[in-house]
């Protein structure tokens, strides 16, 4: 019964101290490294890609927010994202898509009035507006646009902050990041680091 109990007792004692160790090691030592090498390698990307103006952080290239009111309406002062279906829009802690399929009425309903605020914003025909600019993404937050889009809204922004639009375009086209390697994906622009170039372009409309 003792030497039983004490090869029982043994095992528990070989447990804890595996339990221990791992702790240490998995548990404090390898996040720290991780952590460290993280810093070290690719900091801003380890730090979430976080983009400033004037000294404060004010999102992540990663993540795309709304360039809109209170009620939702877009500021003809800002270049608009793309639609966002996630939470109540950009909301990064609901990361979605709206999952409804291409005849679902509802998401055609939706587009048809993206596709009217966008005439009435920025003065163009329904047949110049490209599909990104009524459609969410498969996350609700991409930060990119395409160039078409970023370009359909070039007078829009122009005449609302009363500066010359040839300005404004050649920052759009300063902003388009071009196919990885080459040619992998599309040409995007990502907004929110094209509003800050904005801003700093036209400080008196930044409000």
């Amino acid at each position: 019964m003792n030497a039983s109990l004490r090869g029982t007792g043994r095992q528990y004692w070989v447990a804890l101290r595996a339990l221990l160790i791992f702790t240490v090691v998995l548990g404090i030592a390898y996040p720290l490294v991780v952590t460290g090498v993280g810093q070290l390698v690719a900091s801003a990307q380890a730090n979430g890609s976080t983009v400033t103006s004037g000294g404060k952080v004010v999102g992540s290239a990663l993540i795309g927010q709304g360039f809109v009111d209170k009620k939702g309406n877009p500021l003809p002062q800002w270049f608009q994202s793309r639609p966002s279906a996630a939470g109540n829009g950009w909301d990064a802690g609901a990361s979605s898509g709206s999952n409804l399929g291409p005849n679902n009425p509802d998401l055609l309903k939706s587009i048809e009035q993206r596709k009217k605020t966008i005439e009435m914003v920025d003065g163009v025909a329904a047949g110049s507006i490209p599909a990104d600019a009524v459609t969410a993404s498969g996350s609700g937050l991409d930060p990119h646009i395409s160039p078409e889009f970023a370009l359909l809204q070039v007078d829009a922004v122009a005449k609302a902050r009363g500066i010359d639009a040839d300005k404004v375009r050649a920052l759009v086209q300063s902003h388009i990041q071009q196919r990885d390697l080459g040619y992998l994906g599309e040409a995007t622009v990502n907004v929110l680091q094209l509003n800050i170039a904005l801003a700093e372009l036209d400080p008196s409309g930044n409000e």
